[in-house]
């Protein structure tokens, strides 16, 4: 029997394990939200100039319902067939989103910075017939269209539901100053276009959802391919409803149903802000302050400015990106009640700061695609442990293993593997890859960790990123935490490279703040509290470091940049001797 240790820590009130869902599928959740919370705003899109419109929980259940009829009625689609959606975070995106799940249809998320190639990959491997863009990046339509099973446009603008004034001023800036607005060049239907097709139809959504039950797929959320191709995570009704559950569960009474402002910089269409945001703060009732791109940092300052924000959610850079930002720092959010923090490892020295800067607290939880996401938290009202990512949510089993299957020791490392109610039903038409993904009935999530005692876990590092010094490992994390902690040190990437004697060395690469250490004072400092086989080879000073659309630092393309700077200076040095 799996030992639950962390059960010990559970905040009073949080249940062992989650009780049945009082939902049939996603539409009933998002249904009864619609209802309780009628009146209410349920998103704004706020600009970086502060331009805004907004939408109602009632108008959101509308708009919804007539997508839904626009693609049963007068698209023919049927349940289960795949729309692909290529939005930023705008007021369209719910509408479509809560569309297709009444619809009966399957989401595809798709990011909209994706080349031709990567959108050509996702919608042949789907099989989507409908595609939803948003207009600003229909340049790579002609391409991709005439390669996919993709038979329906709709393109969306950004500004969508804001007052006509204001949305002429931004239609105009995009034509005339941005010159961001490319000529559409496939059939295509634009979007109010599409909802009053929908409105006009006289289907209901209630009768397309008859044969669509919790094991239905609801998403196909795909994974960011960084360790081979993307794959579709077959995300069901009911992983969605259990994780939105599970992870209100750990919060506790630190949300207020219909009181809640939470700030949604991170992109709808990755699977954090996707279950935490989009479906969770509003099935509370929450207020979504959608913001389309959060870089640079300044882009959020209206957004801080002109709303009571409660609650954000990030990853560590954009934090730490906000923590560096005068005007956030000289005056930060008053109404601010807590942060969540995912997506990669919370810097113990970046949570420390925005606590000290916010006077609120940030825990950091942990998922992936594949677990919907969220597997662990650290539980707001209960002992959290900075460095760690908490507890299991309810109803969630974890374990870590060695790598001959058995259980690691308390305080050992091993691969973490989960299993419960937030778990994929598979990868999307890839039977094998599924079986190898699980063992013995756990998910294996790539990702080394730890637990103590008192049932806590740590992730040491993904098993891909580590590097193997003479036969030691050295994990990227660690020296990372040692290097970020310095002043003058804005980020910090940490990968191996190849090295003569001892296989791989490790190397830094370093955005630099105001009064920047040296590469010198880097190493010394890491030579006083790390191994030496752990401290830097070599450190290398970077304007930027390659991020993920969530602001995940990219190991993988620090790793080739590595590989292919050593290259170089190899054959240099040849033609040198030569």
């Amino acid at each position: 029997m799996t030992q639950r240790p962390w059960l010990d820590h559970y905040p009073t009130g949080v249940e062992h394990e989650l009780v049945a869902p009082p939902f049939r599928h996603m539409p009933d959740l998002l249904t009864a939200a619609c209802t309780t919370y009628a009146k209410q705003i349920a998103f704004t899109q706020c600009m970086p100039n502060g331009m805004n419109g907004s939408l109602t929980y009632a108008e959101i259940d509308a708009h919804s319902d007539a997508f839904a009829a626009y693609l049963r009625e007068e698209l023919k689609l049927e349940a289960g067939d795949r729309v692909a959606v290529q939005m930023p975070n705008c007021l369209a995106f719910p509408i479509v989103a809560f569309g297709v799940f009444k619809a009966g249809c399957v989401l595809v998320n798709t990011n909209p910075l994706y080349t031709a190639s990567e959108m050509t990959h996702q919608f042949s491997d789907s099989g989507a017939k409908v595609l939803v863009i948003i207009d600003m990046f229909a340049d790579r339509l002609p391409e991709v269209v005439a390669a996919t099973p993709i038979q329906t446009v709709v393109t969306v603008r950004i500004s969508e539901f804001f007052p006509k004034p204001v949305a002429g001023v931004i239609r105009l800036v995009q034509k005339v100053w941005n010159r961001s607005l490319p000529k559409i060049e496939v059939e295509h239907t634009a979007f109010q276009a599409a909802l009053a097709r929908g409105r006009a139809q006289t289907g209901k959504a209630e009768h397309y959802l008859g044969g669509v039950t919790l094991d239905s797929i609801a998403a196909l959320q795909y994974t960011g391919g960084t360790t081979g191709v993307s794959k579709g995570a077959m995300l069901t009704h009911g992983n969605l409803v259990s994780n939105t559950l599970q992870m209100l569960q750990m919060l506790g009474t630190n949300i207020r149903e219909g009181k809640e402002i939470v700030l949604t910089a991170l992109p709808l269409y990755h699977i954090f802000a996707f279950t935490v945001n989009l479906i969770g703060f509003f099935h509370m009732g929450a207020r979504n302050i959608l913001v389309p791109s959060p870089r640079p940092p300044g882009n959020l300052k209206r957004a801080f400015e002109n709303y009571k924000i409660t609650w954000t959610t990030g990853v560590n850079t954009l934090f730490n990106a906000l923590l560096n930002e005068r005007w956030f720092v000289d005056n930060p959010p008053r109404h601010l009640v807590g942060s969540a923090a995912g997506g990669m490892a919370l810097h113990e020295s970046v949570a420390v700061h925005w606590r000290e800067v916010t006077d609120t607290p940030i825990v950091e939880g942990y998922g992936l695609t594949e677990t919907s996401p969220v597997l662990t938290f650290n539980p707001l009202g209960g002992q959290v442990k900075d460095g760690t990512i908490g507890i299991p949510v309810p109803s969630t089993d974890i374990r870590c293993v060695k790598d001959d299957g058995t259980d690691a020791a308390v305080g050992e490392p091993g691969e973490l593997v989960a299993r419960g109610p937030q778990i994929m039903k598979g990868y999307w038409q890839r039977p094998e890859e599924t079986a190898e993904s699980m063992l013995d009935g756990w998910f294996r999530t790539g990702d080394i960790a730890e637990m103590d005692a008192e049932g806590y876990f740590t992730i040491v590092d993904r098993k891909k990123d580590m590097v193997l010094v003479s036969g030691f490992n050295v994990f990227p994390n660690e020296v990372e935490e040692r290097i970020a902690a310095m002043d003058g040190v804005l980020e910090v990437g940490v990968v191996g490279i190849p090295d003569e004697k001892t296989g791989e060395a490790v190397r830094a690469y370093v955005v630099a703040g105001e009064k920047p250490p040296t590469p010198e004072q880097i190493i010394a400092h890491c030579r006083e509290s790390l191994a030496a086989y752990k401290v830097p080879k070599s450190v290398r000073f970077v304007d930027e470091l390659p991020k993920s659309p969530i602001g995940k630092i990219l190991r993988r393309e620090l790793r080739a940049e590595a590989v292919t700077s050593e290259t170089a200076s190899i054959e240099t040095q040849g033609r040198e001797l030569s």
